[in-house]
């Protein structure tokens, strides 16, 4: 069986390619996306510590939001009585939401999966929830995002047996949510599993490309498997997934994760990463991560990044950002967000010119020759 899906009012022109990145434009009812992109995480129907203002100041054209958190609080439901979430958390660009299918799964000795769904315990009550990929359109329809997820089941990476049951389930899920799709003014992704076996990957990639979803995602990395392993997946996907689609990385955030994402071939990234470290004193630059909490910037006047252009870096230095930190005033969490997202936001759209100038393999080289990964912070995704 080969299960269609209604496209319209989506599509995506791929209008340049340097190697395997690739430079594109996927249009929606609520704006173009400039591709690559990333997205901005609001899993509450909010990017913590920004407003939506700040948001498109800083150029974002994308941001997420997460099923299974508002299915459970405030219920999509009243979200789609309130006019949907783009009324509902006044973001007026193009929204993703996920299926739901990574958190619960992440639900461990508190959720049980058959061949129908996934039954869990509410982890903010307690109380017995279910989803089923007729469940999770139902829930993704009444949010109105414009980009949606299949429901899929995402496994341990090494876990071979696993992931061959998790794989197959995922596939007959996905079929499942293309007939229980309604909305033509959404555009359902498929999700790509396996874990960290190339086989499995290829299999998976075949199935889902030929279902004609109007975009693949690749789920099940950035789960405790190594970066080499992620790039040997992605290099086997790139050659299989349809060209003429975007092509969605969840849950990869970091500056180099980026950039050696769009050296094969993905076209949109989405993390928490920006955000909570902000919340954890931490700071990306182009040269590595700073804990803005150490010592040695308590005197500094210098702003984070002298070459950033991002409002914390033109008005404010590292020993007043520290103090903010040491004081426990609120504000530092957002004028380090607004810093961290500025910063891969501007490297996605450096990434798109290198691209549609056909020097892409020298910019990557040159950032990730510069680019190091200190060890003052500890990476939370």
């Amino acid at each position: 069986m080969t299960p269609t899906n209604q496209n319209q009012p989506f599509s995506f022109e791929l209008l340049a390619q340097d190697g395997n990145a690739r430079a594109g434009i996927f249009h929606t009812p609520h704006g173009d996306i400039a591709t690559p992109i990333f997205a901005p995480v609001g899993t509450q129907a909010t990017v913590k510590a920004l407003t939506p203002l700040q948001l498109e100041e800083l150029g974002a054209s994308l941001v997420l939001s997460n099923t299974y958190h508002l299915f459970l609080r405030p219920g999509d439901e009243l979200v789609a009585e309130m006019g949907g979430l783009h009324q509902f958390m006044q973001w007026k660009g193009p929204i993703l939401t996920d299926s739901g299918g990574f958190q619960v799964f992440s639900l461990a000795g508190i959720r049980k999966i058959d061949a129908d769904g996934a039954s869990f315990k509410s982890h903010i009550d307690g109380s017995s929830r279910r989803l089923t990929p007729e469940i999770s359109i139902k829930v993704q329809e009444n949010l109105g995002a414009d980009i949606i997820m299949a429901f899929d089941e995402c496994a341990p990476p090494y876990d071979r047996e696993y992931n061959i049951s998790a794989m197959r389930r995922t596939h007959a899920w996905a079929e499942r949510c293309l007939q229980a799709k309604t909305r033509t003014d959404q555009a359902l992704f498929g999700i790509v599993q396996g874990g960290i076996f190339p086989d499995m990957r290829e299999e998976s990639a075949r199935i889902i490309g030929s279902y004609n979803f109007p975009g693949t995602a690749i789920g099940g990395l950035s789960v405790g498997e190594s970066k080499s392993e992620m790039h040997a997946i992605l290099d086997v996907l790139h050659p299989i997934l349809p060209a003429d689609r975007p092509r969605y990385l969840m849950g990869v955030g970091s500056p180099e994760d980026l950039v050696n994402g769009v050296a094969r071939g993905v076209d949109i990234f989405d993390c928490v990463l920006p955000t909570r470290l902000a919340r954890h004193q931490g700071v990306m630059t182009r040269h590595g991560r700073l804990n803005i909490l150490n010592a040695a910037h308590a005197h500094d006047e210098n702003p984070i990044d002298r070459e950033c252009t991002c409002y914390t870096c033109q008005h404010f230095s590292r020993a007043y950002l520290r103090h903010l930190v040491v004081a426990k005033e609120m504000l530092v969490n957002t004028l380090l967000s607004i810093h961290n997202i500025h910063t891969l936001l501007q490297l996605v759209r450096e990434m798109r010119q290198a691209i549609l100038d056909h020097r892409f393999s020298a910019f990557s080289s040159q950032f990730l020759a510069e680019y190091s990964l200190p060890k003052t912070i500890k990476e939370q995704a």
